[in-house]
Order: C-alpha cells, then sequence, then structure tokens
C-alpha cells in the first residue's frame, strides 16, 4: 500500500499539487479499513500528527500487521494441535427399556388395586 501511495504522491507532485508531511499522514490513516481503526485512533491520541514522520507511521502500522499475522498463525497452529476425541454411541435405546419399567409399574400398581377391591 506504501508504495502504491508513494507512486500516486510523486506522480501529484509532477503535476504542481504537493501534499505535506502531515496531510499525507492523515490520507494514510484514513484509508485504512475499519478492522484497523483502534490502531488509527491509539496512532492519533499517542502521537502528534503535524509532527509524525511518513516513515514513523508506516514502520508502526507494519509492526501492527506483523503481530496480528502472527497472531493468526498462532490461533492456526493451535487449532491444529487440538485433538478431537470422538465416542461412540450404544445401540441400545434407553427409551425403550424406560418405557418397559413404567409398564411393569403400572401393571403391579393395578394389579394390587384389583386385589383390594375383590377382598376389600
Amino acid at each position: 500500500m506504501f508504495v502504491r501511495f508513494t507512486n500516486i504522491i510523486n506522480s501529484l507532485q509532477s503535476l504542481n499539487k504537493c501534499y505535506t508531511n502531515s496531510e499525507m499522514v492523515r490520507k494514510i490513516l484514513r484509508c485504512l479499513p475499519k478492522s484497523w481503526m483502534p490502531k488509527v485512533t491509539a496512532i492519533e491520541e499517542a502521537k502528534d500528527l503535524n509532527t509524525l514522520p511518513l516513515e514513523e507511521l508506516l514502520g508502526s502500522l507494519m509492526t501492527h500487521e506483523m503481530t496480528i499475522k502472527n497472531h493468526e498463525d498462532d490461533e492456526e497452529q493451535d487449532k491444529k494441535k487440538k485433538k478431537v476425541i470422538a465416542f461412540k454411541s450404544s445401540t441400545k435405546d434407553s427409551s425403550e427399556e424406560d418405557s418397559d419399567d413404567k409398564m411393569a409399574l403400572i401393571t403391579r400398581r393395578f394389579k394390587k388395586y384389583l386385589a383390594k377391591k375383590k377382598f376389600g
């Protein structure tokens, strides 16, 4: 991005349109994507944009970019290192067993009820 920006600025200078260092710094900060906004805000608050050299801004942005890439690479490696454990499922259907147990309980209670009715 910086090479393209420099080519554009040099072409404009050949057409007698010159920008100050602070204008170029502001233009670069404005053109960064939204994902870089926290870094842009940090640079704006920490440094004086009127005196910030273009090379220092470039160095700061490149350092931030390398940090982001390293962080993403570390996350990818962590994902690859994680082992996935899978368990086999059993073919026993527990709902059938539960329904059989419930049916047996109801049958026993019903028999007790009938026994009490006959002799009671």
